[in-house]
């Protein structure tokens, strides 16, 4: 059998790598704890379940959807207002996704051709990079450096690049790094594309899991930002619904337009009972909201407070889920380090090398494990020894 070449870009997917390391430990009777995946331990809130028990009982959901609801395109609207003062369209500036990693998938397919270059940071999550390459496009990756507070430096893309580039990739708060963006970047983010007739992808995942009592919003917020992209949102880590898949791409009404062709023939739509969920959850009780900022906060404060108190320098992340964190003394090569932290504390986190070439010589940590957790993983790793290098 002949497959495509494009699949020649992809090995195994990281996170796969990394659970049969896990189970390989587990099945041979050793306790494992997971710091790897982004996957959130925080269920949704009890009325945002009610509803979504409630429309699962219908047999009339069970048809297909096809496209949105009315209902979900309004309270998506109404949400972007009341939360980050941004006005947008019900019929032309919103369309659903079946999770950010379905619309990151597959969003370059609408905008780039095979050989158009795609600007998409480094570090990144992976599949910043991986929707492109599925779209034959040629990826350049901007550096997010620690001496520039990993914001992109437009300065350091070359002119040929920039203008060869159909779209660029941007998130922040940022995963892996986890660094923010202060406003002045966005309007130079708009001028740059705006220079270079380039579409923005702004990724905003995490703009409720900030700490520290500071506030995150919306790229869209700033001028002229609707005109030259979009901004993908997600209910997974803010709401718990991350295995009920629920994203949008909200903003320029052609961006907008040219996704929801693509994905009227690539799939039926999201799931009714899970549209009345996520209406449930962007449109009422926001005290979980709340609630949910503050116990990442607390494993924030857990984690990082208990690895430099065992001679591990880690940083605060001041936002996302996760803690960045550089390699400690001694140690070079993240995937060895990796496996060498299984091995000896039983404790799995994510080589920073997964996240592109910037990645090599640190590692992301993931804050999934409830405090008592994060204790016992300080204590396995103390109690190692690999800090006594």
């Amino acid at each position: 059998m002949e497959f495509a070449k494009r699949m020649n870009y992809f090995g195994e997917g990281v996170f796969a790598t990394l659970m049969k390391m896990k189970q390989d430990k587990i099945s041979r009777g050793e306790r494992v704890i997971d710091l790897s995946i982004g996957a959130p331990n925080i269920p949704p809130a009890d009325h945002i379940l009610k509803v979504m028990a409630e429309e699962v009982l219908k047999k009339d959901n069970y048809i297909y959807a096809i496209s949105d609801t009315r209902e979900l395109h309004e309270a998506v609207a109404q949400w972007y207002d009341r939360r980050y003062g941004v006005t947008l369209d019900a019929d032309t500036e919103i369309v659903s996704l079946l999770g950010s990693q379905e619309g990151l998938s597959h969003i370059a397919l609408s905008i780039a051709d095979s050989g158009d270059v795609v600007l998409v940071p480094d570090p990144c999550y992976p599949v910043f990079a991986d929707g492109p390459r599925i779209a034959g496009a040629e990826v350049h990756y901007m550096p997010l450096r620690k001496e520039k507070d990993y914001l992109i430096d437009f300065d350091e893309i070359p002119e040929e690049i920039a203008r060869r580039a159909k779209l660029m990739v941007v998130s922040y708060p940022n995963n892996p790094t986890t660094a923010m963006a202060p406003d002045w970047f966005y309007d130079e983010l708009i001028a740059f594309a705006r220079k270079y007739d380039i579409i923005v992808l702004h990724d905003n995942a995490y703009s409720e899991l900030v700490f520290d009592g500071a506030s995150c919003g919306s790229f869209l917020a700033h001028e002229g930002a609707k005109e030259v992209g979009v901004e993908f949102n997600s209910l997974s880590k803010t709401y718990g619904l991350a295995g009920a898949r629920v994203g949008f791409c909200v903003g320029n009404p052609q961006v907008v337009k040219m996704l929801t062709l693509l994905k009227s023939n690539m799939d039926y739509g999201m799931f009714l009972p899970i549209q009345k969920a996520a209406i449930a959850a962007i449109t009422g009780d926001q005290s979980c909201v709340a609630a949910t900022r503050q116990a990442y906060e607390n494993r924030r404060n857990s984690l990082c407070d208990g690895l430099i108190s065992i001679g591990w320098k880690v940083d605060r992340c001041p936002g996302t889920m996760f803690v960045w964190a550089k390699l400690p003394e001694g140690y070079e090569n993240s995937v060895e380090f990796v496996k060498l932290l299984l091995d000896k504390a039983g404790v799995i986190v994510t080589p920073g090398s997964a996240f592109g070439p910037s990645g090599e010589g640190y590692v992301r940590m993931a804050l999934v494990q409830d405090e008592p957790e994060i204790r016992e993983a300080i204590a396995n790793i103390e109690k190692s020894g690999i800090l006594d290098q």
